[in-house]
């Protein structure tokens, strides 16, 4: 597991109480945990602190998550921004994508969940592993585009394939139908029910609780 301890994170929220909840629940684990009270401080700390990861609400005063992001992505194209959001936020959400946002973790904030998502967004920063553990005998070699379960390959289409590669990449987070169709089918017209099909017959290569949905929103591993 890599090494948290030498990453600077950025934490906006604007409700006091669930800042200093955070700081006191992970704060430790890092080399700085940096805190900011809206956007437009979110911004600011942004450029004077310069971290390796930023981690946002949606809904604050001043200036709002997603604003904050896409003036963060032009500054910082490749730095992992994690979006919070409540499940009511789905519309909002949803324009993130076109911010370049693709990390998602939704309220009540999941302390182990978030930072199991921490870990692997650090991984790809530090570039350690070609190989992915995904737990229960599931493991993905990024570099084959294979995914593997106790020692044996899984055979995969090629869609299927862009489909388990967009959920590694955001392991501990749900990936949206939008992203999905915007990735895997090249933003061709595909329906919900379509869809749908589509995880069925990944799950019957895989097992049931390999991949995890919320109905509307989106797909992701249950690791």
């Amino acid at each position: 597991m890599t090494n948290l301890s030498n990453l600077t994170i950025l934490f906006v929220e604007d409700e006091n109480s669930i800042r200093i909840a955070l700081q006191k629940s992970i704060g430790d684990e890092f080399a700085n945990f940096i805190m900011a009270k809206d956007g437009s401080e979110g911004l600011k700390k942004f450029q004077k602190y310069k971290p390796d990861i930023v981690i946002t609400d949606i809904m604050m005063p001043v200036v709002d998550g997603l604003e904050m992001s896409r003036e963060i992505k032009k500054i910082s194209r490749n730095t992992p921004i994690v979006v919070l959001s409540a499940f009511n936020e789905k519309e909002r959400l949803m324009s993130a994508i076109n911010i370049g946002i693709d990390k998602y973790i939704m309220k009540p904030i999941d302390v182990d969940e978030l930072m199991k998502m921490l870990e692997y967004i650090s991984q790809d920063l530090l570039s350690i592993s070609e190989t992915v553990d995904l737990g229960n005998g599931y493991i993905f070699d990024k570099t084959a585009r294979v995914l593997i379960k106790d020692n044996k390959k899984i055979p995969l289409t090629k869609k299927e394939l862009l489909f388990i590669s967009i959920l590694v990449k955001n392991l501990g987070a749900y990936v949206l139908h939008e992203e999905l169709k915007k990735y895997v089918w090249i933003n061709k017209s595909v329906s919900d029910a379509a869809i749908r099909t589509f995880i069925k017959r990944v799950r019957e290569k895989t097992d049931k609780s390999f991949i995890k949905n919320i109905p509307g929103l989106g797909y992701k591993i249950n690791i």
